[in-house]
């Protein structure tokens, strides 16, 4: 598939990523009267739902990693050509930050505007850590192994780490950038943003070294 054809995909899945994730936490809100527990019920549950058909439709084309982290793991891997890495990161950026302004259009909210919602503390870093870690155990572990239910493992696995993170599982550094213009029930202080990036390309990478020594890559006779 042609490199154009693939970021395409990579901003457009990336795009209604966040338009799901903004969306469905700017809908639980508003519906939950204030009740944060189905709010983010409704939030995790949509975004699980969202990444299982987004990853379907574009895994075949550009791999839907969606996520800057999971390109950079690919990259060292070998799985992705390092001279593809910032098109892909660039484009994710961009699709993310058009997947907040679709999500605000449909909700009356300003197209950008910077999140007042404060996540730091050592628990929240922490928790990034483990949740990006998390996602690329689990990328590793179906990859490696040949497992081909990664759009239903991927979805399971961030519904659950919503409810398991104390920061309710970023674990995409594209993600984290874009929640920053979005003062929703998603969003996150730009102060926050780099401590958070910071947490998932640390987790990311330590997933990724550990996963090359416990499932190495498998070489034919």
């Amino acid at each position: 598939m042609s490199l154009p054809r693939r970021l395409v995909a990579e901003g457009l899945g990336t795009a209604f990523l966040l338009a799901v994730v903004i969306g469905s936490g700017i809908m639980g809100e508003r519906l939950a009267s204030g009740n944060i527990a189905i709010a983010l019920l409704a939030n995790s549950l949509a975004t699980g739902g969202g990444l299982v058909v987004l990853i379907l439709i574009f895994g075949p084309v550009s791999g839907a990693h969606f996520n800057p982290a999971v390109t950079l793991a690919a990259a060292t891997q070998g799985v992705l050509p390092w001279r593809e890495v910032l098109p892909y990161i660039a484009i994710q950026v961009l699709g993310a930050f058009a997947g907040v302004a679709a999500a605000h259009g449909m909700f009356g909210e300003p197209l950008f505007v910077a999140s007042l919602k404060v996540r730091t503390s050592g628990a929240q870093w922490w928790s990034e850590f483990v949740a990006t870690f998390g996602l690329l155990m689990v990328i590793w572990g179906c990859v490696r192994q040949q497992i081909t239910a990664v759009p239903y493992a991927v979805a399971a696995y961030i519904t659950a780490a919503y409810w398991f993170t104390a920061s309710t599982s970023f674990a995409n550094p594209a993600v984290t950038i874009a929640r920053a213009a979005s003062n929703t029930f998603a969003g996150i202080r730009p102060d926050d943003v780099a401590a958070f990036v910071v947490a998932q390309l640390l987790g990311a990478a330590a997933a990724t070294l550990l996963f090359r020594w416990l499932l190495p890559h498998r070489r034919d006779p």
